[in-house]
């Protein structure tokens, strides 16, 4: 499992996978949405957590054409599909690896980049958690509509389909963690949410994605 972990994680940041473009998209949107709406604290402070929130749900998205693709051109997938580790192992590692070149940077990230949004400081510690502990939930998504897609022809197009209806959940209770912290509210349900949609994809989804993976290896 270390091994692979490894391998992934050199192919990650190697294939010019989620590490660089997910960073260059994240700041150039925080850069480009104050000078769209306008420079003015009033404008952009109450909308700044859902932009930070859709910034790193597009970021994510960006990485996940390749997640699968790259083993299923050179037959590492078939190789797994037999290997001792079961499939579901595979997934799991493969979801661990997105999140740490793209959710982790994002979520480290993230408040240097909400000083250009004019968030309020007290909305800071709120958005960091809430991407910590939300942005886990949309790589093993993304790992799931990947292995639905890998493939196929065109297939980024229609992962991009299937994946974002999922990720609307969390990036609505994200949102509302940091929206909530910012205003001075109680954020302790919307934090349970998320944080359950976000265990509950941990526990659920290597199994769906190993038996996605099963189908399209027939």
């Amino acid at each position: 499992m270390i091994a692979l972990l490894m391998r992934d994680l050199r192919l990650a940041l190697r294939a010019g996978g989620g590490f660089g473009l997910g960073l260059a998209f994240f700041l150039i949107l925080a850069t480009l949405v104050p000078l769209a709406v306008g420079p003015q604290p009033d404008l952009l402070a109450p909308i700044a957590a859902g932009i930070l929130w859709l910034g790193a749900l597009l970021a994510c998205l960006l990485s996940l054409d390749r997640l699968w693709a790259l083993d299923a051109e050179d037959g590492s997938l078939d190789l797994l599909a037999t290997a001792p580790i079961p499939l579901e192992g595979a997934a799991t590692i493969k979801a661990v690896v997105h999140w740490l070149t793209t959710g982790l940077p994002l979520t480290l990230i993230a408040a240097p980049l909400s000083l250009l949004m004019f968030l309020p400081a007290s909305a800071l510690p709120w958005l960091v958690l809430s991407l910590a502990v939300g942005t886990p939930a949309l790589s093993w998504l993304g790992t799931f509509g990947a292995a639905l897609t890998v493939g196929l022809k065109r297939g980024s197009l229609l992962m991009s389909l299937l994946v974002l209806p999922l990720y609307i959940p969390t990036l609505v209770f994200g949102a509302e963690v940091t929206r909530r912290g910012a205003e001075g509210l109680s954020t302790a349900t919307p934090l349970a949410l998320l944080a359950a949609i976000t265990l509950g994809c941990i526990a659920l989804l290597p199994f769906a994605t190993a038996a996605a993976l099963r189908v399209n290896l027939r």
